[in-house]
């Protein structure tokens, strides 16, 4: 146990202070003893009837509060801003930081000993573990679990891949509105976020693979009574850290990011992983790079077969094992001595792991793919790197040259990807601006470009497509992420005219706009900024102080670990 608990200094207060803070607590019926010294819990909860992947947190904080009490501890719940990936507009990512900003607030400004983070949808893992970095208090996560396998007439709908395959049917001709909305009612059976390896589910399993959570926090099914067990376990187990001492900065070292990066590879996890990694090792002040995620994890094999780099769904992923069978079979590509919130190293933790399913997750001896982890891209279109996700590409196409065609904005992609007379085919490269971090604003999930209406009619399914954007991680194709710097910011995306060669070389790393450097010079005089995407409020400070994706998009003034020392009284 510290010296002294953060809370003492609100609850063991003297005067007028030590009376108010007490006794406006007491109004919810807490008695007197839960200010006799025990450690205070804080529940961050991003619980809203908005974002459906959290709908069902409140009992999930029930169960936590279990366990605080369990232990001895005083649990006590608040809300912070949640972020649906599947409502909120223009897009959740525009507000992760804002919600790093109120969880570190709330925190540093409330007496808590301890924090356990609810998360659930993409953006809610990686902003409220940004917020707590930045205090440094003993914190554990506890995300809310996927969704059940959804069956459309005997075959599974995969959240978000299937959806993608289907509408681009719809869209081709090959399957009726009528059936499309039939699926619809069949895909989210239960409460839960998406149940392919999209960005909450890779999120969930970096919780673990960075030692943030208790083992098989990513895979329970969120209507599995065990993750209520898991969340009990979990609110026993953040006062056990308080007393520990045992703070979000020993767990957050270089070798957990290493982990994370390790196990993003082998799972086929999101791109958008590496966005928020860079951003959380920013505030935690570890040295981390975007050449990293290329070095540690390009060469590993893919040995989980989910969608949308496999075939399976997170409720196999669970039964066959979970992200602990994943960390075993890595073997001593893991950093095993790598300390996780149990208080033991993570090899302990997965030494006996098992694998129940080895078609779902592979031994190293026979992966779904060979070097299948992200690759980083640079050149003369993206000095400051780009990313894809090779599991999910077409083969053929990660070596390509082709002729650009150019969309200035989403608004022009949506008006004219489905022209007839548009001069576009299959060998072409869609390149996409105007839809990075300052740009959107908010880098939003439109990297993956729809494919013009009659090229899916003659049969095509994939084409290369370049952005400054980020893509779901549900999503598939061969698709060049995070070209930085972003057009808005007069990066070389934004010179690419129609009609320029684009050449893509994963294996080389290449990413080249075939274009004389005077030429492009030329064009880079000619170029002006656009118009601020925002006139005011939060949307205007984040134009302003957003860092570029190869930096994780974080805010340029919230980068660093501010601490948790106990502010002044508010009397």
């Amino acid at each position: 146990m510290p010296d002294e608990l953060r809370s003492h200094a609100w609850f063991s207060a003297e005067g007028v202070n030590g009376f108010a803070h007490r006794s406006w607590m007491k109004n919810g019926g807490v008695p007197h003893r839960m200010f006799d010294g025990r450690p205070v819990i804080g529940i961050c909860n991003t619980w809203s009837e908005l974002t459906p992947c959290n709908a069902h947190l409140r009992g999930v904080a029930d169960a936590v509060k279990r366990g605080v009490y369990e232990a001895g501890g005083f649990p006590v719940e608040f809300p912070v801003m949640s972020l649906g990936e599947t409502i909120i507009r223009p897009t959740s990512m525009l507000f992760r930081n804002l919600v790093s900003m109120d969880v570190e607030e709330s925190i540093r400004g409330n007496p808590l000993d301890g924090v356990v983070l609810l998360c659930g949808c993409d953006k809610t893992t990686p902003a409220l573990l940004m917020g707590a970095a930045s205090c440094d208090l003993p914190t554990l996560v506890v995300s809310g679990g996927p969704m059940l396998t959804g069956r459309f007439r005997g075959r599974p709908v995969g959240s978000g891949t299937t959806v993608f395959a289907m509408a681009e049917d719809v869209r081709a001709g090959r399957m009726s509105q009528d059936d499309f909305l039939a699926a619809e009612a069949c895909m989210s059976r239960s409460a839960g976020h998406c149940n392919t390896m999209g960005t909450a589910s890779t999120m969930a399993s970096l919780v673990e693979a960075l030692g943030m959570g208790l083992p098989d926090n990513a895979a329970i099914p969120a209507a599995d009574s065990r993750r209520l067990v898991l969340a009990q376990d979990a609110g026993r187990r953040a006062v056990e850290m308080v007393r520990e001492d045992l703070r979000i900065s020993r767990i957050l070292t270089r070798q957990a990011f290493e982990n994370a990066i390790v196990v993003n590879a082998a799972i086929g996890g999101s791109t958008n992983a590496v966005v928020h990694l860079l951003a959380l090792a920013g505030r935690i002040g570890v040295p981390l790079e975007l050449d990293d995620f290329d070095r540690l994890g390009h060469a590993l094999p893919l040995l989980v077969d989910l969608m949308p780099s496999g075939r399976f769904l997170m409720e196999d992923f669970f039964y066959a094992g979970g992200i602990p069978a994943v960390i075993r079979a890595l073997g001593d590509r893991i950093h095993r001595e790598a300390l996780t919130v149990t208080g033991r190293t993570i090899g302990a933790e997965t030494a006996d792991s098992p694998c129940w399913n080895p078609e779902v997750i592979r031994g190293l001896d026979a992966p779904v793919k060979e070097r299948a982890g992200i690759a980083v891209l640079r050149g003369n279109l993206a000095p400051g790197g780009a990313v894809i996700k090779p599991s999910a590409a077409t083969p053929a196409l990660l070596k390509h040259r082709g002729r650009a065609v150019v969309f200035e904005s989403v608004e022009d992609l949506a008006a004219r990807v489905d022209d007839p007379d548009l001069d576009i085919d299959e060998s072409c490269v869609m390149v996409l601006k105007g839809a990075g971090p300052r740009g959107y604003p908010g880098m939003p999930e439109v990297g993956n470009l729809p494919l013009p209406r009659r090229l899916l009619a003659r049969g095509v399914t994939d084409m290369v497509r370049i952005s400054d954007a980020r893509m779901s991680g549900t999503a598939y194709g061969t698709v060049v992420l995070h070209t930085a710097p972003e057009a808005a910011v007069g990066g070389p995306l934004a010179l690419v005219r129609d009609g320029d060669f684009v050449e893509l070389d994963v294996e080389a790393r290449r990413l080249h706009l075939d274009v004389p450097d005077a030429e492009l010079t030329r064009r880079a005089g000619d170029w002006r900024p656009p118009a601020p995407a925002a006139a005011g409020g939060y949307q205007r400070l984040y134009v302003d102080h957003v860092l570029q994706a190869d930096q994780g998009a974080d805010l340029d003034f919230l980068v660093g670990c501010r601490g948790a020392d106990v502010p002044r009284d508010n009397h």
